[in-house]
């Protein structure tokens, strides 16, 4: 039996952790970083959950006798996107002060008072307005858990598995947004809760008069957020290399690829949390005899499903190479989505297609959206840590074994910060698409303005990628 398993009830702490050392890895190294994964990955599923929980209880609450605004509403549904890219800034930098264990279990543990505040305050719909949007602004702590949990994973895996492991951790993790979406409306329909769950409120539906327990979409997740928090605690680790000052992470702000990337995974994460967020109300300003509740789900799950094939892809194929025709599928799939609208919506419509439009050709071309930013999700996440690596290692001297270890503790710290702060900018595409699809409506009578904004971006994010990472004698090959 290996030193770390017999000592891991008793030191959560690793002081020795190689995993660029293939014996290491293959001894005891793989069976602790994989046991870190599968803790990591219901916990970032849950925080997920939380931060679009808001969402689905936003559209309710006018139902359940809420007298807010519109525009209030709509802040209310931002409000998790702003706090959680806000948040994932500070996250960025928690694991190597706090330690991954440490800082899971307390993140995930936070995700209790969003869930707990929300399932009460829905009984009353005498709660204030401000009281509402305090706890729409505190689901931004599931979104903040991504930095941090991403940023923790990838210190457990050696070069060549961190694309799958990020994948695995970020795809299996993002699938909160999709069961969020499809579970609320089933659990709100039934008192599962009994006594400790509160009472039903009455609304009208459909011309009937129906009970609905709402509180039930936050109260769902309180007792699997307290399973993960302890399982985070208790079956998780600290890596003693991992501890870096906030000044050694800061270095990351001074790099060139920062900033490269975070343009990049603006383009990937930015539009896959965007047109989640945006979706149902696209369906049903263009499709008004589509029910949206039926389809929008599907978009984020295939989106989250297929992240770890966009990290397994690059870990074979290269980083660069997946994620640049990863970007040339995303501006042909807008272009389709712009065929398939009807062409009464607005402006800058396309001057073929149906003229009435086609929900399934639309429907269709967003399902291909949302596949493309699950890929490149898993590539360019791949492609970070890798980049400070390399970046470290280019100047180590052959031989020098000592520089070689510091290198590989310099690019892990760089590349763990790199992946937080992408992370956190990359989070504003949640509330910025949804907002370009309402300018551009209230500009145009149709979203078409703003889906033409996003074809030049991915446009723009090819020659990036192409020329810094994919061209021959690129810069930073990946």
């Amino acid at each position: 039996m290996s030193s770390i398993t017999r000592n891991r009830s008793r030191q959560r702490t690793l002081t020795i952790w190689t995993p660029e050392d293939k014996a290491f890895w293959e001894r005891e190294g793989e069976a602790v970083a994989k046991l870190n994964l599968w803790i990591s990955v219901p916990a970032l599923f849950l925080a997920f959950a939380i931060w679009q929980v808001w969402s689905v209880v936003a559209v309710s609450l006018p139902g359940l006798g809420f007298r807010y605004s519109t525009n209030q509403l709509f802040w209310l549904a931002a409000a998790p996107a702003l706090s959680g890219a806000t948040l994932r800034l500070f996250y960025s930098f928690m694991v190597p002060l706090v330690g991954g264990r440490r800082w899971t279990a307390i993140s995930t543990a936070s995700l209790m008072i969003p869930a707990l505040g929300i399932g009460y305050a829905v009984q009353d719909n005498t709660t204030s307005y401000p009281t509402m949007l305090g706890l729409a602004l505190l689901c931004g702590l599931g979104g903040g858990n991504f930095s941090s949990s991403m940023a923790n994973i990838s210190f457990f895996f050696p070069k060549e598995r961190k694309g799958s492991a990020l994948g695995v951790n970020a795809g299996l993790g993002n699938l909160g947004v999709s069961v969020v979406q499809f579970l609320s409306p089933l659990v709100v329909t039934a008192g599962i809760f009994g006594i400790f769950g509160g009472d039903a409120q009455t609304i009208v539906k459909n011309g009937q008069t129906m009970q609905v327990w709402t509180q039930n979409a936050a109260f769902i997740w309180v007792p699997w957020i307290a399973l993960a928090s302890l399982a985070a605690w208790f079956g998780m680790n600290d890596i003693a290399d991992a501890k870096a000052s906030f000044a050694a992470q800061a270095a990351v702000f001074r790099r060139k690829h920062n900033w490269i990337m975070c343009l990049l995974y603006l383009g990937t994460f930015g539009s896959f949390i965007g047109f989640a967020a945006g979706f149902p109300l696209l369906i049903k300003g263009l499709f008004p005899e589509v029910n949206p509740l039926a389809y929008a789900w599907l978009g984020p799950l295939v989106g989250a499903l297929i992240r770890p094939v966009g990290g397994w892809l690059a870990d074979k194929l290269g980083g660069a190479s997946v994620t640049l025709w990863n970007f040339v599928v995303m501006a042909l799939a807008v272009m389709g989505v712009l065929y398939f609208l009807p062409k009464g919506s607005g402006g800058y419509v396309l001057p073929f297609g149906p003229a009435e439009g086609s929900f399934m050709g639309f429907f269709v071309m967003f399902l291909l959206l949302f596949l493309s930013t699950g890929v490149g999700n898993g590539s360019t996440f791949r492609m970070i840590p890798v980049i400070f690596l390399n970046l470290k290692l280019r100047d180590v001297k052959e031989g020098d074994e000592a520089g070689r270890a510091q290198a590989i503790k310099d690019g892990n710290t760089e590349g763990a910060a790199a992946l937080g702060i992408s992370g956190a900018l990359a989070a504003y595409g949640g509330f910025f698409i949804p907002k370009s699809y309402g300018s551009s409506i209230a500009a145009t009578g149709g979203p078409e303005l703003a889906l033409w904004v996003f074809a030049a971006f991915y446009l723009v994010c090819i020659g990036v990628t192409w020329w810094f990472y994919a061209r021959r004698n690129a810069e930073m090959p990946c």
